[in-house]
């Protein structure tokens, strides 16, 4: 049973709508919404947080009243084609410091999670995607994230700025693996990167996610958790941010991203940072945002439990690649048409593992040659 004292880590969700004022088939209705009495979280499947943090930022002030923005502009969106199940838990209470904060969130996701509630998380600087991450340490397995930003927060004065040296240092290190998706060169370092690759872990610049948004899918399938700073949409779609760039994902391409995110069935959190509203003059990165969101949630509901590999359920393929000992075996969900890559470790016992990939890996192994994420993988696990 979840605490009774759950209700305590939060405020009110903020509303100015009457129900009389919103339409009917607006998401209003179909939101358990923390206005004076707390959801019951035994009836939903995903919980919305608001978080007014911003000691976190020094560049992007403004950032702790973002929740309330997007929380506006998602009740106003229209429901979906199946029944949610979703609740407003309305806003985290802070603590005295930051470090406490993080925490906080910490106990409140950890405690969601353990019970089957997917949360996500709106509002305040990036740096709380600590906080998302530490709420995994009690599962006692391994954890991938998948991160979106327009740079690699590695250095900096804030913690918004370097939060990624926390969650890659952390101890007990319980991360499998880490990709960060559309990282800006002119705003990244060489350094930076090549610290990634040593850890062999994966980036992908904006020009390669843009030449080819689908096979951005295999990895996003991987991620336990998702992030997404704001400052990776491009200004003109998304003005509200002190720290956003003139180039940039679209508006368009980040709900696709999040569309890949919440189909992925072993995905169990989402958070999303850096919204300003002082520089939204007209709500148009609140609505950005908020439709993110809803792509997000109505992939969750498209699911469709590829896992795990079948033979009623799955084609296999097997491979043969010239000049190495072993074929590769791929398989094809017969559900969702998304594709598998099977490992073989040298000294690996029980069943081999399975990786996320695409029909493009599987063509070029057609062709002989080995899958760039099967090279990953493998240096990963050593």
């Amino acid at each position: 049973m979840l605490p009774l004292d759950l209700s305590l880590f939060f405020d009110l969700a903020e509303s100015s709508f009457a129900p009389e004022n919103v339409p009917d088939d607006a998401l209003f209705h179909q939101i358990a919404r923390n206005e004076g009495v707390f959801p019951d979280l035994q009836q939903v499947d995903i919980a919305l947080i608001g978080i007014p943090e911003e000691r976190g930022t020094y560049m992007n002030k403004g950032t702790w009243s973002g929740a309330a923005g997007i929380r506006m502009q998602f009740y106003l969106l229209k429901k979906a084609s199946s029944d949610w199940r979703i609740a407003d838990l309305g806003n985290l209470r802070l603590g005295m410091e930051l470090e406490e904060t993080y925490f906080r969130l910490r106990e409140v996701c950890e405690t969601l999670l353990v019970h089957g509630v997917f949360p996500v998380l709106v509002g305040g600087s990036h740096d709380l995607m600590f906080g998302q991450y530490l709420a995994y340490e009690q599962r006692g397995e391994p954890v991938s994230v998948v991160n979106v930003d327009a740079t690699l927060d590695l250095h900096g004065r804030t913690a918004s700025e370097k939060h990624l040296v926390d969650l890659l240092t952390y101890e007990p290190n319980y991360l499998r693996s880490f990709s960060h998706l559309a990282y800006q060169s002119y705003l990244t370092s060489a350094d930076t990167l090549a610290m990634l690759e040593k850890l062999s872990f994966e980036s992908y610049r904006l020009g390669q996610l843009r030449d080819n948004i689908q096979e951005m899918e295999p990895v996003i399938r991987e991620a336990d958790l998702f992030c997404f700073d704001i400052t990776a949409i491009k200004l003109s779609d998304a003005p509200g941010n002190a720290n956003a760039h003139p180039f940039g994902l679209t508006a368009e391409e980040a709900c696709q991203l999040c569309w890949y995110a919440g189909l992925n069935d072993k995905l169990t959190s989402a958070g999303f940072y850096e919204y300003n509203p002082l520089h939204d003059q007209r709500g148009q990165t609140a609505e950005a945002v908020a439709t993110m969101i809803w792509y997000l949630l109505e992939g969750y509901y498209h699911r469709r439990q590829d896992l795990p590999i079948q033979e009623g359920t799955h084609t296999r393929y097997t491979v043969p690649i010239s000049h190495h000992d072993q074929d590769l075996i791929f398989y094809k969900s017969k559900r969702s048409e998304k594709w598998w890559l099977e490992i073989h470790q040298d000294n690996q016992t029980g069943n081999p593992l399975v990786m996320p990939c695409s029909y493009h890996d599987y063509k070029r192994a057609t062709g002989g040659e080995i899958p760039d994420r099967l090279i990953h993988r493998l240096a990963r696990l050593g």
